[in-house]
């Protein structure tokens, strides 16, 4: 989104986390290299990215409206980036003119978080318009679209908006932001908005994609979630959102969320079966800062490179440059490419290492067959028919084959329109053949009397240009048609083979003439089969653990004593104070103990009833890790405006003053476990806290690393605060260190 304000074991098993090559696959340790931020060769700030792969065969990167460099201060209109690797980029230009807006734009509106998509046989770019004619006072976000023949345009705004401005029941107008388009199997179009003012909703689109009809459904509850990205994956609909602040400089700690249906409409739960549209949230973390680098990981989009392998592209923060220029200015966002990896069925980055920091095995853009037809024919074997080449693609009927072979499982792929045939596709070894039955209206696979088939959306006009990959691993092939090889499938079939196949790809087309081009076969990926381990409590160190069984532990330091805490019957109750810590007014309670030294892990269970639905902003109760008033870092279960939310809050000076923000770490119960494990980098000495948080003690959502200074001695407290209207007492059974 844009710049909106808003208010011993354990070590090496943290270790894992941090290490540059964690969990990446054996086959990807060789060959290109990379390293992050992927855009630094053309800009230090490129935020809400998304990635797609034009008829060229390059890739094509957007961004939202925000100057690329340091020190420019000219704000780009959506800068568009070109790359024939995924690793070296070059800026080519902006999307639109500097006097370029839609007829409903009010003049100087700004373009963010563009999402680029192929719909109805041409590109259309669907792109928040931040200022309309709607309203004098500013704040009417609306969604529009342009459309384009090629990635780089020339881009044409339609005169209306997808979706328009909407008022809030509470005052002002929904935050009608982030748009993200997708296609379903049955050919219908949808498309996806919305963040913390009104919450993230699906409308289903006209068939050309640029009118929103029907009702929209929420998918995701206000106050929690933004940047939502779905795609189709092993049958499910995986809506990817993002939540916490943005911007928040040094202590952004955005994040990326999913949760998972059957329907694109929803609903869409997390891992633990929790929806996102509950009061107390759902959603199971993809991507979250490790204690690198990286901060503020976010605002995902997603491509498949040439071997299968799936990847998540996002913007973060270098939390030792987070401004632009002047500090508390424009977020310094650049672009970050990492691996997506589907463990358990769920998605994760780098096997759940987090986003990356050094050289790491780059995406694989090129194949052992890779024909984008700009010339000749070398290296193929017309088998039948006539085949010519013509405005940089092939064009014929028959059969033709690579001269190629790629042993192993391999994936296979090729841009295709049907622009005369009956039936066309891809064949290996030459007795496997995928095509797309027009005169059925199926995708079909054959391996001799095996036959797999499915079905087609009735829509489908075989003349535009669609993606078709076929991956066969051992003995199992699945092969998938989409739009733009975006995840957002228009049909899917899997087989079984009769036996492995070489890798070598052929082409054909009965009945008529068919257009090819971006021909590839690679070698399939190997998928990450493990997700790094997550934290693990060792034994109790009863000399720093309190069970508060007889008052409270002589250990214990007051910051502003607090006398409504009690101890009796091994519980603490701590009445939930009218007072806080973030910012410069520094008044509520905090009770503190030391830590043991090294690393460690802090456990309590708080129950604090704060309901459902209602607005009781902000009372908490949890965990915190303190070095002073100024700086800390907060874990707690928390009520903001109508939700329930897990916060991981820090506050650090910055610039001669403090700055807060958040991350998120599961859904909250009325009594919720808490843990913060501790961890000493061995490089620097930094003391690096995780978050994790649990609704039955037994099950574990981990979330993002804080980081505090070498020469810093963290305390490990208690807080109870945020507000006292309505009355509630947080009740905390123990504190419990371990190693």
């Amino acid at each position: 989104m844009g710049q909106l304000r808003r208010g011993g074991a354990l070590a090496a098993v943290l270790g894992l986390l941090l290490a540059a090559t964690a969990s990446a696959p054996a086959a990807a340790n060789s060959g290109p290299r990379y390293r992050n931020p992927a855009s630094a060769g053309f800009a230090d700030t490129f935020a809400d990215p998304v990635i797609v792969r034009g008829e060229d065969g390059f890739w094509y990167a957007y961004g939202t409206t925000d100057p690329l460099r340091e020190g420019e201060r000219t704000f780009h209109r959506v800068p568009t980036a070109r790359s024939a690797d995924l690793v070296d980029w070059t800026y080519v230009g902006d999307a639109f003119g500097a006097d370029q807006r839609p007829p409903y734009a009010a003049p100087g509106a700004g373009y963010w978080a563009p999402d680029v998509r192929r719909v109805d046989g041409r590109w259309v770019m669907y792109v928040t318009v931040t200022d309309t004619t709607a309203s004098a006072e500013g704040g009417d976000f609306a969604i529009g679209a342009a459309t384009a023949p090629t990635p780089t345009g020339p881009w044409t705004f339609a005169d209306q908006p997808v979706v328009a401005p909407r008022p809030g029941g509470g005052g002002g107008w929904l935050w009608t932001i982030d748009p993200s388009q997708f296609t379903d199997v049955d050919g219908r179009h949808y498309l996806y908005y919305g963040s913390y003012y009104g919450g993230v909703s699906v409308t289903e689109l006209s068939p050309d994609g640029l009118r929103a009809v029907g009702e929209p459904t929420l998918v995701a509850i206000d106050n929690k979630f933004e940047g939502s990205y779905v795609l189709r994956h092993d049958g499910w609909y995986w809506l990817f959102a993002s939540t916490a602040n943005c911007c928040a400089g040094p202590a952004t700690g955005y994040s990326v969320h999913v949760g998972r249906s059957r329907s694109p409409g929803g609903p869409f739960v997390d891992r633990h079966g929790v929806s996102l549209t509950a009061s107390r949230a759902g959603g199971t973390p993809v991507l979250t800062q490790n204690g690198n680098r990286w901060i503020g990981t976010g605002h995902n989009g997603f491509l498949t490179d040439l071997s299968g392998q799936d990847w998540i592209v996002y913007h973060a923060l270098d939390r030792a440059d987070p401004y632009l220029d002047e500090p508390f200015g424009i977020n310094e966002r650049p672009m970050l490419l990492d691996r997506l990896d589907w463990i358990d069925g769920w998605p994760t980055v780098n096997a759940g290492a987090g986003p990356s920091d050094g050289t790491r095995p780059a995406p694989v853009t090129t194949g052992q067959v890779d024909e984008r037809f700009d010339s000749t024919l070398a290296g193929w074997t017309a088998t039948a028919g006539d085949w010519r080449i013509a405005d940089g693609r092939l064009t014929g009927g028959g059969a033709l084959s690579s001269r190629t072979t790629v042993g192993g499982d391999v994936r296979a792929e090729a841009d295709l329109r049907l622009t005369g045939a009956e039936s066309a596709g891809l064949t290996l070894a030459g007795r496997v053949q995928v095509r797309v039955d027009v005169a059925g209206g199926r995708l079909v696979a054959r391996d001799g009397a095996r036959t797999a088939s499915g079905p087609l959306p009735a829509g489908l006009d075989p003349a535009d240009r669609h993606h078709l990959a076929v991956e066969v691993r051992g003995r199992q092939l699945v092969a998938e048609l989409s739009p733009a090889r975006l995840g957002d499938q228009l049909a899917v079939v899997s087989l079984r083979l009769d036996r492995p196949v070489p890798g070598r790809v052929g082409l054909t087309a009965t009945g008529g003439t068919a257009d090819f081009d971006n021909v590839s076969v690679a070698r399939l990926n190997r998928p990450a089969r493990h997700a790094v381990p997550e934290p693990r409590v060792g034994g109790l160190l009863p000399a720093f653990s309190d069970e508060f069984t007889d008052g409270l532990a002589p250990d214990w330091r007051w910051v502003r004593p607090d006398p409504a805490a009690t101890v009796s019957a091994g519980t603490l109750r701590w009445p939930v104070q009218d007072a806080d810590l973030v910012g410069a007014g520094n008044t509520a309670s905090v009770l503190l103990r030391d830590a043991p030294t090294g690393d460690y892990v802090v456990e309590t269970k708080v129950t604090l009833d704060l309901g459902e639905q209602t607005v009781r902003n902000h009372q908490q109760a949890g965990l915190v890790a303190y070095v002073h008033d100024d700086r800390f870092a907060r874990l707690a279960q928390v009520a903001i405006w109508n939700t329930r939310q897990v916060e991981y809050g820090h506050e650090l000076p910055f610039a001669g003053q403090p700055g807060y923000g958040g991350n998120i770490v599961g859904a909250p119960a009325t009594t919720t476990w808490l843990r913060l494990a501790h961890r000493l980098d061995p490089a620097g000495g930094e003391h690096e806290f995780r978050a994790g948080s649990s609704r039955d003690g037994r099950t574990w959502t981990w979330g993002g690393v804080w980081t505090f200074p070498a020469d810093t001695t963290p305390r490990i407290g208690l807080v109870a605060h945020g507000g006292a209207e309505p009355a509630v007492t947080a009740a905390f059974d123990y504190l419990r260190f371990h190693r």
